[in-house]
């Protein structure tokens, strides 16, 4: 079925459909246009889209607008080479090229130039604090490296949201979306209202003076996660207790039976792994999504071709993110400041982003401190192991007896639904620490400044002459952590914020040759943050435009990402496990007297395989098994690395009705930034150390940020097919290939590629079917793939799933839009311990007013 589908859709973008003379005067104007289609993310200037040395997609609104999705950020998913991560209803991750997570820190996305990243994570939650749909003019990708021009964190991709500027478009703009999810009892909720409010007011007052006002609501009843797939399927295999018999049984949305709450029981001579019950998420999570947001700007126009802005944007998100452990964001407040002024010759910018995470917690944290709340784990496990011992000398079996002895354990337990349950749920939200709270509390902000200057535009005369182009920028940030004592701390001056500073510049040079026919281009890039020595990274392009509809480029960079606050200044104690950020500052001395958790792992299942098999005794087990332990051979942080070789192709054919876009891309990684486990024994007498590091009570466990040893290379392709029959049919296509060639020095520690090896989708669209009804129908595939991360290891089963719409504009401004996701509502997970997404059906308003 899949195959199939994808071969209709590249039949039916080669098709040609017979045109009036009519519908060919109107489709060669959208032809010039295309051929004359502006982006400036590329290479940080306008250019034509044709003539982009390197990879580029966009998404105009009015494309979006003829899509199924509900959103222009969500029809996304239907770009050429972007895939898009759903763990929320409320919250989406755009990933390229590989190497994806839930944060996916690798990816930048600004708006209009501005990243909206939230400060501690390193990264944006969604659009929460981008623009609204009636605000957005059109979303520009490079879904490649940009680090040569943007550093940060853009080594895997970058998303430019540009917005309608209030000049040139002014009115008042209203949407109302409003559907329901959760159909066809998929899962714990019958069906829910989704709603979706947009505000657009712009007006310029003269040439000179111009506002504009956003403002957004978003609420609804999120998707479930209720994956009871076990964890721990085999941690009790020595003694044949699998499936529900498995005392050790750890369901992936189920939080407070991890490892960290597990302990090794020796009951009637056999070890067994015992984990606390814990609790799922459908019992500790809020579903309630009620996202808010709004922006004002004021712009001055003070003579031709100079403008200077001023804008202020808040946003309050109260829906679930996931990262290692999923997480209720509650309250959750981003503001930010900005100050842009621009003219040909020369651009200044400076922003500030606030962030405050409010009443958030993590759920794991939550599971875990509910069961520790009415008991603690050493008075449980000796309930537990009493209880054992007497259901087996009353004649019960070892499964029965393992049953029995965790209910009478559990005696006393806060049970979800109840008054008791809620009001501790309300006490451990608001404990900012860990090892008995959940609460999740941080203060941060973000200080940024750049500048760019075009010299070529400043010395008109000279650069005609030599037929060049030069752009040079350079740009600074801090960002600044207030210690919250728990999720942050300052190692060194305790009552003093944690800073983190980056400056970075460049400089590009372009140069045509062969009557402009051949353009070469050469960045070079400097970045320093601290902690970290200076790196340089260049970038090589070039492309050649025999004619008008064909043009093929070529492109060599380098690309650094330097660590996030949270992966080098985290210190984080949760569940008797500290996550310690991987600067020296944070974790001095951990790396060098520390033992690798997988291999005391290893150890401990060795041992427990012998007493449980092999007759050996607890002491004698340890002795044969000691050397299977090993130091942790990880060291501080260093910046990620990539170096990136891409060829691609754009052009037009079938008489112009044909738009071809193909790239090509070789990756090679190294320096991959990821988290060891280890644990440091409490003793330092090398002959006492195997038996401390077989019981967690004599241990110190962590977590560390550290670089994999691995040298990782990865390629792949992507075509996109857009062709127009006529004034009224088109149809597009686009075919993503993503590989991971291979692993050297392969360590176990390098970042999940988790990405599908094949994502295809395909849209039909009708135009002015009658009228002005419209429609389209969108098709998407990708295949299962492997999926790694530190809350779920496994695989991502493959999936399809059709969007659709049809729309009608009437008279005086009004426009209906009513339209469909996964319209079929065959339920998928894009990731492994997100939730379950079915469809959503909705209906859009929008009324526009060129007045005020």
């Amino acid at each position: 079925m899949n195959q199939k589908l994808y071969l209709f859709f590249v039949f039916i973008s080669l098709k040609s459909f017979s045109q009036t003379e009519n519908s060919k005067t109107k489709q060669d104007s959208i032809k010039k246009e295309e051929l004359n289609e502006i982006v400036i993310t590329a290479s940080r200037r306008s250019e034509k889209l044709m003539h982009s040395p390197i990879s580029i997609e966009q998404l105009k609104s009015a494309e979006a607008k003829i899509m199924g999705s509900p959103s222009i950020y969500e029809a996304l998913e239907n770009v050429k080479g972007v895939q898009i991560i759903t763990p929320s209803l409320g919250f989406k991750v755009i990933n390229t090229r590989g190497f994806a997570n839930s944060t996916n820190v690798r990816f930048a996305q600004l708006v209009d130039g501005i990243d909206n990243q939230a400060p501690h994570l390193g990264a944006p939650i969604a659009n929460a604090l981008g623009a609204n749909d009636l605000d957005i003019d059109k979303i520009e990708i490079i879904p490649g490296t940009a680090a040569a021009l943007y550093g940060m964190n853009a080594i895997n991709g970058l998303a430019n949201i540009q917005t309608k500027n209030p000049f040139e478009y002014q009115g008042i703009a209203v949407q109302q979306l409003t559907g329901v999810n959760h159909v066809g009892n998929i899962d714990r909720f019958s069906p829910k209202v989704y709603s979706q409010f947009n505000l657009r007011i712009a007006k310029a007052f003269n040439e000179k003076l111009a506002f504009k006002i956003n403002a957004s609501t978003t609420g609804g009843t999120d998707w479930v996660a209720d994956d009871r797939t076990d964890l721990a399927p085999n941690a009790n295999a020595s003694t044949g207790l699998f499936g529900a018999d498995n005392p050790a049984y750890d369901e992936v949305n189920g939080y407070g039976n991890e490892s960290a709450n597990r302990k090794t029981l020796n009951l009637n001579g056999k070890n067994y792994v015992v984990a606390r019950t814990g609790y799922r998420e459908t019992d500790i999570s809020d579903y309630e999504i009620k996202n808010y947001k709004a922006d004002f700007g004021l712009y001055f126009r003070p003579k031709k071709d100079h403008e200077l802005s001023v804008t202020y944007k808040t946003a309050l998100i109260n829906t679930i993110y996931q990262r290692s452990n999923r997480f209720r964001l509650d309250n959750y407040t981003l503001n930010q400041f900005s100050a842009d002024y621009h003219t040909p010759i020369f651009q200044v910018k400076a922003y500030a982003t606030t962030e405050n995470t409010g009443d958030s917690y993590n759920m794991r944290s939550l599971a875990e401190n509910m069961d520790r709340a009415y008991k603690s784990d050493d008075k449980w496990f000796a309930d537990y192991s009493t209880a054992y011992k007497n259901a087996v000398a009353g004649g019960a079996s070892v499964a029965d007896a393992h049953r029995i002895a965790r209910t009478q354990s559990d005696a006393g337990r806060f049970l979800p639904g109840t008054e008791a349950y809620e009001q501790k749920k309300k006490e451990l939200i608001d404990i900012n620490n860990w090892d008995i709270g959940a609460a999740l509390r941080v203060k941060s902000t973000l200080v940024h400044g750049e500048g760019l200057i075009n010299w070529d535009k400043a010395f008109v005369s000279f650069f005609e002459k030599i037929d060049a182009k030069l752009l040079s920028g350079v740009d600074y940030r801090n960002y600044i952590i207030v210690p919250d004592g728990n999720y942050f701390i300052n190692p060194v001056h305790a009552d003093e914020n944690l800073t983190y500073q980056k400056t970075g510049a460049f400089t590009q040079v372009t140069k045509d040759f062969f009557s402009d026919k051949l353009r070469l281009g050469a960045t070079v890039r400097m970045d320093k943050a601290d902690y970290f020595d200076a790196k340089f990274t260049p970038q090589f392009t070039a492309v050649y435009s025999p004619k008008e509809t064909m043009n093929f480029r070529a492109s060599y960079q380098t690309g650094y990402r330097f660590p996030s606050i949270f992966e080098g200044f985290s210190n984080v104690n949760s569940g008797g496990v500290k996550r310690v950020g991987g600067l020296r500052i944070m974790s001095d001395g951990i790396f060098e007297n520390s033992y690798t958790k997988a291999s005391i792992d290893k150890f401990q299942a060795q041992v427990n395989t012998d007493v449980n098999t092999n007759g050996l005794t607890q002491v004698q087990a340890i002795e044969k098994n000691k050397n299977t332990i090993q130091k942790n051979p990880y060291t501080y942080l260093e910046p990620e690395f990539v170096k990136s070789f891409e060829v691609g192709f754009r052009g037009m054919a079938l008489n112009r009705n044909l738009f071809i876009d193909a790239d090509f891309y070789y990756n090679s990684y190294k320096n991959f930034i990821a988290q060891v486990e280890a644990s440091i024994p409490n003793t330092t007498d090398p002959n006492l150390i195997p038996t401390a590091l077989y019981s967690k009570n004599t241990q110190n466990r962590y977590r560390l940020w550290t670089n994999s040893k691995s040298k990782i290379y990865n390629y792949g392709g992507s075509l996109g097919l857009k062709y127009r029959f006529d004034n009224t049919f088109s149809a597009l296509t686009n075919l993503t290939y993503t590989k991971l060639d291979r692993t050297d020095d392969k360590d176990g520690l390098e970042d999940g590629f988790n990405t599908p090896e094949f994502n295809v989708n395909g849209t039909l669209i009708a135009q002015n079917i009658w009228k002005s009804l419209g429609a389209s129908v969108t098709a998407r595939y990708q295949n299962n793939f492997d999926y790694v991360s530190f809350l779920v290891s496994g695989t991502v089963p493959a999936y399809w799933s059709m969007d659709a719409q049809v729309n009608y504009s009437f008279k005086k401004g009004i426009s209906a839009k009513l339209g469909g996701t996964n319209i079929l509502n065959k339920p998928y997970t894009s990731i492994l311990g997100g939730p379950s997404i079915g469809g959503l059906y909705y209906l859009s308003l929008v009324w526009e007013s060129s007045k005020i």
